[in-house]
């Protein structure tokens, strides 16, 4: 059987929960899980293809876990103040399920643009990466429960996304842009994962899921913090052709 998803709506509740030793907008990954089907939720037997499309305007100024007030910075600064970035991601999923195991390949691409002020500089400099990002291989086995709602998975994140763009205007102009910011980390890391989901009535159903990445080495003298995603969340099902969506998701990194 050959499938086509493509979710029309999400609406989405998110928290952050990570520790970021700078004066930064909030993390530039996605955590949200609108793909049941990498988790074998709803699906037949065969292959299916899932397009999504993310949009979040990253402005707050953060300092570890509290926000900063751009105005009571003085400029120059000891410490860089980032300004705002704005993502607008596609990502592609081809997924494979059987009745109890499942393979899912996931393509981001990113179109990301970040405005800054560096470290000793007083004017702002940006970028505007436009790439594809990080493959992550999931597979899964869902065979754990009678009706196939508990799974396990575990896969690889792999480098195929750049990680050497660059500033295009500003003091900064010709240099790298920061490694957290790029549109791959050029690691492979390892992926290890568990989740459920099920129906609370007719109109409800409910999943949580739990991510563990952990990079395996380091490149160029980067090594991202091995990290954990928790993601819960709601969708209301009696609508034709939309899935309104909740969630709560969290995400713990420690850094290197």
């Amino acid at each position: 059987m050959r499938t086509l998803r493509i979710h029309h709506v999400v609406a989405a509740l998110a928290a952050s929960a990570a520790s970021v030793a700078a004066l930064a907008c909030s993390s530039c990954g996605c955590t949200l899980s609108s793909d049941w089907g990498t988790q074998g939720a709803g699906a037949g037997d065969g292959f299916a293809f899932d397009l999504r499309y993310d949009y979040f305007n990253q402005n707050e100024l953060r300092s570890g876990t509290h926000s900063v007030d751009r105005g009571s910075l003085e400029v120059p600064n000891e410490s860089e103040i980032q300004q705002t970035t704005i993502n607008r991601n596609y990502t592609a999923s081809f997924d494979y399920n059987a009745l109890d195991w499942g393979v899912n390949v996931l393509l981001p691409w990113f179109d990301r643009s970040h405005t800054t002020i560096a470290e000793g500089d007083t004017g702002i400099s940006t970028s505007h990466s436009r790439s594809i990002g990080d493959m992550r291989v999931l597979a899964r086995y869902q065979g754990l429960a009678d009706d196939h709602s508990i799974g396990v998975q575990a896969g690889l994140k792999l480098a195929t996304g750049p990680f050497h763009e660059k500033f295009i205007d500003g003091p900064q102009a010709g240099e790298d842009v920061d490694r957290g910011l790029q549109p791959g980390t050029g690691t492979t890391d390892l992926l290890l994962g568990v989740y459920n989901f099920g129906a609370l009535s007719r109109d409800w159903d409910y999943f949580a899921q739990a991510m563990l990445q952990i990079p395996l080495a380091e490149r160029e003298g980067f090594k991202p913090g091995a990290g954990i995603n928790v993601n819960a969340g709601l969708r209301y099902m009696s609508f034709e052709h939309v899935v309104p969506q909740i969630q709560l998701n969290v995400r713990s990194e420690k850094l290197e």
